[in-house]
């Protein structure tokens, strides 16, 4: 089940960019974050597939959305000039975004290089 998060949620369950200068995951999986805006039309073909994602790797892994329009501080943090924007966060290391609607097995294989979920 894919969950919407506010400026709120996002500082308690992935990352408080007030507190920390350096990236610190606040969540207890690993995660995938969609920055999106209902107007998109890339990113209507991007939700039903990580909606389906969600479903597929549940307990393994938690997948975010952001809507850009009405969280625009959070996407300002975040440097998205355009959307769709997905970000990766794995457990430990560094968070990898990437750009544009990708298909569900370029979504995977980043589940398993970046999030190391089998």
């Amino acid at each position: 089940m894919t969950e919407y998060l506010t400026k709120e949620t996002f500082l308690e369950k992935v990352f408080n960019y007030e507190k920390n200068k350096e990236w610190k995951f606040e969540g207890e999986l690993p995660c995938v974050i969609d920055f999106y805006a209902d107007w998109c039309g890339p990113c209507k073909m991007v939700a039903p597939v990580l909606e389906e994602l969600s479903n597929e790797y549940e307990g393994k892994l938690n997948i975010y959305k952001v809507d850009t329009e009405a969280q625009q501080e959070l996407a300002g943090a975040f440097g998205i000039r355009s959307i769709p924007s997905i970000l990766f966060c794995p457990k430990d290391g560094e968070p990898q975004m990437a750009q544009g609607a990708l298909p569900k097995h370029q979504l995977e294989q980043i589940f398993k290089d970046v999030l190391k979920i089998a």
